[in-house]
């Protein structure tokens, strides 16, 4: 990872949450780490084809409610698939979708509408872990 920035990759169907995401997050979500660059996809291939490319991440943002591929599923799958994967936070709208989390083996979930406070120092939490943990 370069020490001028991280990169953070944001998984959504919905421009709208990607935007939001972008936003909430800015340039840099804490004054102790490197400014952020954040990606976005749209689709599962997308999101996949991404990962493959072998660009290092350190950190994911899934949407839980994307479709036609969730969030949750996409979590899962990459746990399972990408060996060493960076952090990922699941966004869910539903506290009762707690549990579901849990089996993707999410890092962190935060609430959908994002809350601009917690996000971004959930964020810097993952990333700092991240930086940590490829030192």
């Amino acid at each position: 990872m370069s020490d001028t920035t991280v990169k953070v990759l944001v998984f959504s169907d919905n421009r709208q949450v990607r935007e939001q995401v972008r936003l909430s997050l800015g340039r840099k979500v804490a004054s102790d780490l490197p400014e952020i660059e954040v990606f976005e996809v749209a689709t599962q291939g997308a999101l996949l084809r991404t990962l493959d490319a072998g660009t290092d991440y350190a950190l994911m943002i899934f949407d839980g409610d994307a479709q036609p591929s969730g969030g949750f599923g996409m979590a899962h799958q990459i746990k399972e698939e990408y060996a060493d994967s960076a952090p990922i936070l699941l966004l869910v709208a539903r506290e009762a979708d707690a549990w579901l989390a849990s089996w993707t083996r999410a890092d962190a979930v935060a609430p959908f509408p994002i809350d601009p406070v917690q996000l971004p120092q959930q964020a810097a939490h993952l990333i700092r872990a991240r930086l940590a943990q490829v030192a």
